[in-house]
């Protein structure tokens, strides 16, 4: 009885432990949540802080804060009520600049992109070669490109072409949309790409792709909403970021567009896109090398033609022509065969040329022809 009372005790003993941790975790979870907000400047014993919503405060610090920390830029965390500086978040980035860093590299490569050979021999000439030698261009003293615009019509492989970038080198590779870095509160587009910059710079050497840089890369016109001003202020701090004081010496800029007509003069001159590669439409010999790439999985009837079948391809860009083997393979399950013959890339090239003929579908067409 004796050993079985000390063991009913030791038990409730645990059970007591375990619902004072469950009450404490439960007044956790009760307790308000911090304000993420920036430290704007310090002045005294207080600080200027920026709130999420865009407020500015003068406010207090906890005491226990090294003072070294409290810099211009800084993240922070805010009591709710009083907004006094709580802690601040050491190498917290924006969410949205954390997740852009490509982690597992893309599966394509160059050899998978057809008829592009020559922007490939371009891009690796601007981008990697100033990573992977960059002695040689201190001995010929000269600086390397900073960045690189890609240009062209939709489905020529301008995202491709970054993905094999990515594929190909062991820098830190950091891809955004330019959508992305557009936001609803003033300053909050800007913050972004300052971190985006910081954080190339903290991961050097790095490579940061910008896909739709039109976004936010427009031309600046004196006549605007609020919201083309903050889109403007954007802008500006790319600029600076670009070909501003803060050294850019191991970090490469690719942005892509399909309206480089939309873009501000100043984000073109040299210094900050010092190349623009267009990857316009495949000519002939780009559009069978792409076939040849897209069917090296796919059994084709031995009859098939490829360079003959691309002489009937001409305008199609690889998008459209991936959706061309995807259609004829398509028509060859449906009808039961084993392999696709040249009647089912004929029914997949009739399906693209419908669309294509489509007003929707047919716009990029109509502006490059």
């Amino acid at each position: 009885m004796l050993t079985e009372k000390l063991f009913l005790e030791n038990e409730c003993n645990q059970l007591k432990k375990k619902a004072n941790r469950l009450d404490e975790e439960i007044r956790n979870l009760k307790t308000p949540p911090l304000v993420v907000g920036n430290i704007q400047d310090v002045s005294g014993d207080d600080v200027i802080v920026r709130s999420s919503n865009g407020t500015v405060f003068l406010v207090s610090v906890n005491k226990r804060i090294d003072p070294e920390l409290l810099v211009a830029g800084a993240r922070v965390s805010l009591n709710q009520d009083t907004l006094s500086i709580i802690d601040v978040l050491v190498d917290s980035w924006d969410p949205l600049v954390v997740a852009s860093e490509v982690i597992e590299k893309p599966i394509v490569t160059y050899a998978d992109i057809g008829g592009v050979d020559q922007q490939i021999k371009d891009l690796i000439q601007s981008v990697e070669l100033p990573l992977l030698n960059p002695e040689a261009f201190k001995k010929m003293g000269i600086e390397p490109p900073k960045g690189v615009l890609l240009t062209g019509p939709p489905g020529t492989g301008k995202t491709m072409l970054a993905k094999a970038v990515a594929n190909s080198t062991s820098a830190t590779f950091l891809g955004m949309v330019g959508s992305e870095l557009a936001q609803k509160y003033i300053g909050e587009g800007g913050r972004l790409v300052r971190e985006l910059f910081d954080l190339a710079r903290q991961r050097a050497p790095a490579i940061i792709f910008i896909d739709e840089i039109d976004a936010i890369g427009s031309k600046r016109l004196d006549s605007s909403t609020s919201g083309d001003r903050e889109v403007q202020r954007t802008l500006m701090q790319l600029l600076a970021e670009m070909d501003g004081f803060n050294s850019l010496e191991n970090v490469k800029i690719i942005a892509a567009t399909n309206r480089p007509e939309l873009l501000d003069r100043a984000l073109l001159r040299p210094g900050r896109f010092d190349r623009v590669i267009d990857v316009g439409l495949p000519d002939l010999a780009g559009r069978t090398h792409i076939l040849a790439i897209l069917t090296k999985d796919v059994p084709l009837d031995s009859k098939i033609d490829l360079a003959g079948f691309a002489r009937k391809t001409e305008g199609f860009t690889g998008a459209e022509l991936k959706a061309l083997i995807i259609e004829s393979g398509m028509a060859a399950i449906e009808a039961g065969a084993n392999k696709v013959e040249l009647k089912h890339l004929s029914a997949g090239h009739s399906r693209i040329v419908k669309n294509r003929k489509d007003p929707l579908y047919g716009v990029p067409e109509a502006l490059y022809g």
